[in-house]
């Protein structure tokens, strides 16, 4: 019994959980077995994915895997050096062994492990008929440019010349992580479209949708953020009045704000989440039409065709994101995508949220993440973080520094 509660403490005092389970389900043993040197399971493009705390379906999901011991007290130390390491996951599975599950409560706890349980099984299946759950498509196992799929995790490099063995190698995975704005879509889209699109629809949409739970929601937001505002002496803020006034005078009063803090250009939650939900009324009604340039399609393509996973790292919410590449000139391009981050993890000019993406992707070493961007400062944060980083020059870009000292390209061709 001390064994195990010094092995769900680290749980409860790293991760201020509510409830831990440890299970010895046979998914969970078999999915370690897969590959006996894999540290991670990986699993994307799944149902069951949004069941795990943080987690959606377009989401990569990353569980660490520790080594078994003869004793369970003597898994304390590895248990603690992986969820210190993978700071959103909420589980560890142990090879051979079994898997700890945490959540905010007994019920979050027990859904999640019903959902992991799901997924590993799912991966197992998949695996025996040749296909790659920890590829967005679900395709064939490959084994290109030294890149074997599973949904563990192999850590093979990109980079080599020839396939490697898969006991025998120092493994390390590439991706590469793109900004939007000026890298794969032209800034213009989201000024001259985007931006005026949200601004002219507020009410339109908030008249719609106004008894929905998700509205409802987007106006508790905004209530939260204008009173904060307010007490701040923001310019263009205008008080919201309560629900007995009238729909129409909240509605009148929110789309003040909203215009306000557009024209500001403000990133904060409360707009970005409602502005999403207004893309994707527009890109349902075929309003909209996401625009990349020409050579995003094919880059994206050729590099998951070769094993290399593509994110996403953009200021605008990842709903937004997901409309932009689901939506697009090209098609729907998010079978190419392993996952989107927005600035959740951190501020686009802070290397630790370049620190914390390269946690996310699960890759060994900051130098196997290539991030495209066409902002200098977030070039300067995300190389202080040890990442290879290009910048993007495309039209309507703005000014570079002079003698700025990173790569640049014209196009994604040219990486």
């Amino acid at each position: 019994m001390v064994d195990i509660y010094s092995l769900v403490f680290q749980a409860y005092e790293m991760r201020n959980a509510g409830a831990v389970i440890h299970s010895h389900g046979i998914e969970s043993c078999l999915v370690t077995m897969i590959n006996p040197l894999a540290k991670e399971f990986r699993i994307t493009h799944m149902e069951m994915i949004k069941g795990i705390q943080g987690h959606g379906y377009y989401d990569e999901l990353v569980v660490p895997i520790i080594e078994n011991t003869a004793y369970e007290y003597e898994l304390t130390e590895s248990l603690a050096k992986a969820i210190e390491a993978y700071p959103k996951t909420t589980a560890v599975l142990v090879r051979n062994h079994g898997i700890y599950i945490w959540g905010d409560s007994w019920i979050s706890a027990k859904t999640q492990a019903e959902c992991y349980h799901y997924l590993f099984d799912a991966a197992i299946k998949l695996n025996q008929l040749g296909l790659d759950p920890s590829t967005p498509i679900h395709g064939p196992i490959q084994n290109v440019k030294g890149v074997l799929g599973s949904g563990i995790h192999r850590n093979i490099s990109v980079n080599a010349g020839t396939a490697a063995s898969d006991n025998k190698s120092d493994p390390s995975q590439r991706c590469i992580v793109l900004d939007i704005e000026g890298t794969t879509t032209p800034i213009s889209f989201v000024t001259d479209v985007l931006f005026p699109y949200a601004r002219n629809n507020v009410g339109r949409h908030l008249s719609a949708t106004y008894d929905t739970a998700e509205t409802q929601d987007d106006i508790k937001l905004l209530r939260s953020q204008v009173q904060d505002d307010l007490e701040k002496g923001v310019v263009g803020s205008v008080p919201i009045p309560l629900d007995d006034v009238g729909k129409e005078g909240v509605i009148a009063a929110l789309v003040a704000n909203v215009e306000s803090m557009i024209k500001a250009d403000r990133k904060i939650t409360a707009l970005k989440q409602l502005q999403g939900h207004i893309w994707r009324t527009g890109y349902e009604k075929k309003e909209l039409e996401g625009v990349v340039f020409e050579d995003v399609p094919e880059a994206l393509k050729k590099w998951h065709d070769s094993g290399i996973k593509v994110y996403i790292y953009s200021s605008g919410s990842r709903l937004a994101q997901r409309l932009i590449f689901g939506n697009s000139n090209y098609g729907d391009l998010r079978e190419y995508l392993s996952g989107f981050f927005d600035t959740t993890v951190g501020n686009k000019r802070e290397s630790s949220s370049y620190a914390e993406i390269v946690q996310s992707v699960g890759v060994d070493k900051p130098s196997q993440v290539l991030f495209v961007t066409d902002v200098f400062q977030e070039a300067v944060a995300a190389k202080e973080a040890g990442l290879e980083v290009i910048v993007s020059i495309r039209p309507g870009n703005g000014p570079l520094p002079e003698n700025h000292g990173f790569k640049t390209v014209n196009s994604f061709s040219e990486i």
